[in-house]
C-alpha cells in the first residue's frame, strides 16, 4: 500500500528579487514527507534550506510549483504547523510555562485553562523541565531554553513540526542530549517532522530519510533512507552501517559544493 504523504513539495521554483535582478534559490524542487515520518534536509550554505521551511509554513509562496499539506495547497500560515528555530526566541517577561502556553492563546481550541496548563506541564516533564516552569528564560541554560522552545512548538498538537537548525548553537554534549529527547517526543507525540541541519550525524541519528539539496538554485540531489530502526542510541552512530551512510552524505555534499563528482565516487 502506498505511503500517504503529509508534506509534498511539487516542482517548486523560487527566486528572491534583488537590486541586481532575480536571485534563483530553488528550481524544480520535489520532496515528499510521509505522515509521522522524520525527514532531514542538508545541503551547502545558501542553497535555500530556510526558504523551504518558510514555504512549508505558509510564510511565503513559491514562484512556481506548489506546496501541499495533507493534500491541501498551502496559501497562508497554518495552525497545524509548529516551528522551532536555532534561536528559541522566548519572551523574557513570561515564565517558561507561560512561554509554552503562548500558542494555545493564539490558536483556536476548546481547552479549559486547566487543560492548557496540564498539556504544557506534561511536555515540560517529558523534556526534563519539570520544576522550572516558573523560571524566566534568562535563568535557564541554552539547552533548557531549546527544550522549552520544542514544547512551545508542540503544545497545540500540530500535525507538522518544522525545525530550522534547532540545535546548531548548542555544545556537542547538549546537542546529543536533545537528539535523544527528540526520539522520546516522537514516541509520545504523533507529528511529521522536517528538519534543516548542517550536522550529518544529527541527520542520520534523528531522521528516517535524509534529503541532500544541490547547490543554488537547488533541487533534490540525493535521498538517503536511514536504516537504523526506531530505537537508536548514540553508539549506533559508530557502527559500520552509520559510517557508510555518513560517508555517502559527505560525498553528496561535496558534489553539491562542486568539490567532487559522481565519477570520483565510483573510481
Amino acid at each position: 500500500m502506498k505511503e500517504e504523504n503529509q508534506i509534498e513539495i511539487n516542482n517548486v521554483t523560487h527566486a528572491y528579487q534583488t537590486d541586481d535582478g532575480p536571485l534563483p534559490v530553488l528550481k524544480n524542487l520535489n520532496i515528499s514527507v510521509p505522515i509521522n515520518s522524520f525527514v532531514a534536509v542538508v545541503g551547502p550554505s545558501g542553497c535555500g534550506k530556510s526558504t523551504l521551511t518558510r514555504l512549508i509554513a505558509g510564510l511565503m509562496m513559491p514562484d512556481e510549483g506548489e506546496v501541499r499539506l495533507h493534500g491541501e495547497v498551502i496559501t497562508s500560515p497554518k495552525s497545524s504547523v509548529g516551528m522551532a528555530f536555532q534561536n528559541p526566541v522566548l519572551l523574557e517577561w513570561r515564565s517558561i510555562l507561560k512561554n509554552v502556553l503562548l500558542p494555545l492563546e493564539i490558536v483556536s481550541n476548546n481547552l479549559s485553562q486547566k487543560q492548557k496548563v496540564d498539556r504544557a506541564m506534561s511536555l515540560l516533564s517529558l523534556v526534563g523541565l519539570e520544576g522550572f516552569e516558573d523560571k524566566r528564560p534568562s535563568e535557564l541554560s541554552g539547552g533548557m531554553r531549546q527544550r522549552a522552545s520544542l514544547c512551545r512548538a508542540l503544545v497545540h498538537r500540530p500535525e507538522v513540526l518544522i525545525l530550522d537548525e534547532p540545535f546548531g548553537a548548542l555544545d556537542a554534549f547538549t546537542r546529543e542530549d536533545l537528539w535523544q529527547i527528540m526520539h522520546e517526543l516522537r514516541k509520545e507525540e504523533a507529528f511529521t517532522t522536517l528538519m534543516i541541519t548542517h550536522d550529518l550525524r544529527e541527520s542520520v541519528f534523528l531522521a528516517d530519510q535524509v534529503v541532500v539539496m544541490s547547490g543554488r538554485p537547488a533541487n533534490s540531489q540525493f535521498v538517503l533512507d536511514v536504516t537504523l530502526g526506531n530505537e537508536r542510541t548514540l553508539e549506533d552512530l559508530y557502527t559500520e552501517k552509520s559510517v557508510k551512510m555518513l560517508a555517502k552524505l559527505r560525498h553528496e555534499i561535496q558534489i553539491a559544493q562542486g568539490r567532487s563528482t559522481k565519477t570520483e565516487e565510483n573510481a
